[in-house]
Formats: structure tokens, C-alpha cells, sequence
């Protein structure tokens, strides 16, 4: 498979409703805010999250093969375990040797290229794989992904809630159920911004089908991840920037900035996606070698 020839640069939106679409373990689990303007925050970690959790469920249906998408950062799994792979698994004449920060610099490389080629979520995002015994190196990825903002102020709010059971004998002399909270937003429509750099590609072997899965996913991100404290998550616009060359055609914040997203003048307070207008640029308007993809059309 060859690696992608072209620059990217993509903005993420989608949007919560009634859930809490990434808590703050620091602060009681409370939906991440900028505490100056209470715009909603979702870390790029959380969304990478839900990228491997997307290629993992894909391999368990049987949609994409096995081999070459394991997932390097799985739930579950320790990271030496992963990093061990290449170690056991490369024999004959291309064996390796572990041996921490002193194994040899081209047995380092081996297993660098084995992590790549085996683990879609390294070909990507890359890793940092050197700080076990079982030493592949560094991998800096193509894909990288901002924090999510969202487009308005958003409002955190602690419910309290309560389980009627009891969670042992001794619980029951109190005479009531176990009380709990539960935070989460009203509504939230929140942006990220995406780039992929073919440079990096090149280096870690992400493809053409790697990129065609990327996309997948993120169109895809929140239908196999419901849940009750996250309320209702969608994805509500995936919008791309493709560059004839490999160094890109234009920078990637004037084209960020061709797209609108604006509260509609008459709504207050969002509850709903239909509270906000999206523009998308006019593709005549794009500097001379870029294309535009609406990656949900």
C-alpha cells in the first residue's frame, strides 16, 4: 500500500446534548472548560480515544482485516506487552535483541518499523516506545489533532442522583439507597482542528487506506460509543482540506477560516445543532491547489 501523497488540514465538529462529552478526573469528573470564557473543552487525547476504539470494534466485526490495524494504546493491555511483539516475533536473520536503552541502534530500528507496520494507531498518531526494556524507539505521526472548543459558552451542571439497591448487608441499616452524582452540559457544539503531514507518512508508512479509515471513523466516532453519561454525541461535520503537493498549498488557518459556524441571531441559548448556521467556503475562493471534501456528504 502506498503512503499518502498529499497534505491534509480538516476541521472535527460535532456536538453533546444533555451528557458530559469528556470529564475532568481533577475536578470530580466535571465537564474540561476554559475557565476565562466557559467554552467546552474535549482533549485530543479523548478523541484518539474513540479513533482506536473505532479500528478495534471494525476488526471485531470483521470490516477491516486484523492484520496490520492492531491497536498499540488498548484498553486493558500494557504497553510492554505490545512493545514486546517485534522482540519475540522477528526471527532468522532479522531477530532482535531487547536490551533497554543499550540495545543496538539498528535492532531499535527493526522493531520501530515492525510497530508501525503492525499497529494502525502508531502509523498515525505515533508513540513513544522506548521506556520499557523492549525498546522501538520513537515515532513521531502524520495525524495530529487539536483540543475541541466549543462554539459558545457552555453551562456544567452536578446532578444528584440515586440507586434504590443496596451494595451490601451493612448498607441497609441506613434505610435509603446509595446517592451519587452526575454532571453534564446542556448543549455543546464543539470544533477541532486536524493535519496530516505526508512528510511523516512517508516515515511510518500511513496509507492511502489508513487515511480512508481515519475518515471512517471520525464520521462514525460516536455510534459504538453511547452511553448514558455522555449523553447524545454526534458527528456533525467533517470538513477537508486536500493539497496537491506534500509541503501544502496554503496555510492551514486561512483555510479554517473560509468556514462559518455562527449561533443563529435569534437563539439565546443553543439546545440544538439547528441553533447554528454553517457556512462552508466557496471552493472558487480556495487558493489555487486546494480541494475541498465534505467528509460526511
Amino acid at each position: 500500500m502506498s503512503t499518502i501523497e498529499n497534505r491534509y488540514d480538516f476541521i472535527f465538529l460535532f456536538d453533546c446534548q444533555d451528557g458530559n462529552p469528556n470529564g475532568d478526573p481533577d475536578s470530580d469528573n466535571c465537564p474540561r472548560f476554559d475557565p476565562e470564557t466557559f467554552q467546552g473543552l474535549v482533549s485530543d487525547v479523548c478523541l484518539k480515544r474513540k479513533i482506536r476504539d473505532y479500528v478495534s470494534y471494525s476488526i471485531t466485526a470483521g470490516a477491516i482485516p486484523e492484520k496490520d490495524n492492531g491497536i498499540f494504546v488498548l484498553s486493558g493491555n500494557t504497553l510492554e506487552s505490545r512493545q514486546r511483539m517485534p522482540f519475540e516475533q522477528l526471527t532468522g536473520d532479522d531477530k532482535i535483541l531487547a536490551d533497554g536503552k543499550d540495545t543496538k541502534p539498528t535492532d531499535i530500528e527493526k522493531a520501530r518499523q515492525w510497530m508501525c507496520k503492525n499497529f494502525f494507531d502508531v502509523r498515525a498518531f505515533g508513540a513513544v516506545m522506548s521506556t520499557t526494556e523492549f525498546n522501538c524507539g520513537q515515532v513521531r505521526g502524520p495525524v495530529q489533532i487539536t483540543f475541541a472548543r466549543s462554539i459558545d459558552r457552555i453551562l456544567p451542571t452536578e446532578h444528584t442522583i440515586s440507586r434504590q439497591a443496596f451494595t451490601g448487608e451493612k448498607d441497609i441499616k441506613s434505610g435509603t439507597g446509595t446517592l451519587g452524582r452526575k454532571h453534564t452540559i446542556p448543549y455543546g457544539l464543539y470544533l477541532a482542528h486536524g493535519y496530516i503531514n505526508p512528510v511523516f507518512a512517508t516515515k511510518t508508512g500511513f496509507s492511502e487506506v489508513d487515511l480512508a479509515l481515519l475518515w471512517q471513523a471520525l464520521a462514525n466516532l460516536f455510534e459504538l460509543d453511547r452511553s448514558a453519561a455522555r449523553g447524545t454525541m454526534s458527528s456533525r461535520g467533517l470538513y477537508i482540506f486536500k493539497h496537491e503537493s506534500k509541503l501544502g498549498n496554503a496555510q492551514a488557518q486561512r483555510l479554517f477560516e473560509s468556514i462559518k459556524v455562527e449561533k443563529k441571531p435569534e437563539i439565546e441559548s443553543p439546545r440544538a445543532f439547528t441553533d447554528y448556521t454553517v457556512v462552508p467556503p466557496d471552493p472558487s475562493t480556495l487558493p489555487e491547489g486546494i480541494t475541498f471534501i465534505d467528509g460526511l456528504a
